[in-house]
């Protein structure tokens, strides 16, 4: 079985069309099923919540300038890092 999940934005024409055609479609099979979720869900992560959190922190790091940037040098990695 395979599970595909679509966001369809009900107010637009596309996603009206879009709509109405795969309810059409599936109200005839037996083999297609349609769940309807509330869209303000937040879907579950398939991360740990402190590794979520640890990366945020990292991206906020960067955006304020709280970051280091290094360069290496490919020829002598460990030294260009100060581990030499």
């Amino acid at each position: 079985m395979t599970t595909i999940n679509i966001e369809i934005n009900e107010r637009t024409k596309v996603g009206k069309a879009f709509l109405e055609m795969t309810t059409a479609l599936v109200n005839d099979s037996k083999g297609i099923e349609i769940y309807k979720t509330d869209s303000n869900k937040v879907a579950e992560s398939i991360y740990d919540p402190e590794f979520v959190k640890m990366i945020q922190k990292r991206f906020a790091d960067i955006k304020s300038g709280k970051s280091k940037t290094i360069t290496l040098d490919p020829n002598d990695v460990w030294g260009s890092l100060g581990l030499n």
